[in-house]
């Protein structure tokens, strides 16, 4: 997938990864980008930075008409080539996590790729070729400590990612699935100062990358049409010893939990 000349969809690209993914885009030479987020301002002030045609957009993700219109606004630049479903949420919690936060998690993590799938796939099969980046996390490989809501997910998140490849990689559809450790970006970096448990263990397990180099990995992933995209190399050696000896993995992890802050 090389992005010179495509037309690019990304949803949470107001700020954090989302946004660095539109500049670096932009930078690659993209035929037109539909800057989205729920904070319509912030995608607007993304989109007017960008030397590419580019448009701003507030969208809710969790509604699937609001996804649909992304493709609308795209239309201006020509038909989707690659649809980057990069908003996400994380709320830091375990069995204190509401119904709300589970329902929350689960409609912005795994609903909007869905619902990304279903207002992009009809035109890219009718042309025979187009891709998806759906961001997870190295939590929807692993699992984040601190944060059940998420770690499920995000799971769920990689195996719709699987689920898409699989059922549409013979008739031109695309799939990579973005799955990074720490990233420095709001999401992150309060909870590490505030001492979560769940941003802690992030912390603990790598480096913190920025934005920017996220994106570089993730025109190198795309070009390479590799699935899965690890900014964090490391990630590839712990779902193998996962994959080798999950209880010794679970072990592993609950050494590693225990010697977080609570």
């Amino acid at each position: 997938m090389q992005v010179r000349d495509s037309v690019v969809v990304v949803t949470g690209a107001g700020r954090g990864i989302g946004a660095a993914l539109a500049r670096r885009f932009a930078a690659e030479g993209a035929a037109g980008i539909v800057v989205s987020d729920i904070d319509g301002a912030a995608a607007s002030s993304v989109a007017a930075s960008l030397d590419v045609p580019a448009v701003g957009v507030a969208a809710d993700v969790t509604d699937f008409d609001a996804v649909a219109s992304l493709v609308t606004a795209a239309e201006q630049f020509g038909p989707v080539d690659l649809f980057c479903s990069n908003a996400g949420v994380a709320f830091g919690r375990g069995m204190d996590a509401s119904p709300a936060d589970w329902a929350t998690n689960l409609n912005v993590n795994l609903m909007a790729h869905v619902h990304a799938a279903n207002a992009a796939l009809p035109s890219m099969l009718s042309r025979g070729r187009g891709y998806f980046l759906n961001t997870a996390s190295a939590a929807g490989l692993l699992m984040s400590p601190g944060d059940a809501p998420y770690s499920v997910s995000k799971h769920a998140a990689v195996a719709f990612a699987e689920w898409l490849s699989a059922t549409y990689g013979d008739q031109g559809i695309g799939v990579s699935v973005l799955c990074p450790m720490g990233v420095r970006t709001d999401m992150l970096m309060p909870g590490i100062e505030q001492g979560e448990t769940a941003a802690l263990a992030v912390a603990a397990f790598g480096d913190i990358l920025e934005p920017a180099d996220v994106a570089g990995i993730v025109v190198e992933g795309l070009a390479a049409e590799k699935f899965h995209i690890l900014p964090h190399p490391e990630v590839a050696k712990f779902v193998q010893r996962k994959a080798d000896d999950v209880d010794r993995w679970l072990s592993g992890m609950r050494r590693a939990v225990a010697q977080l802050p609570h």
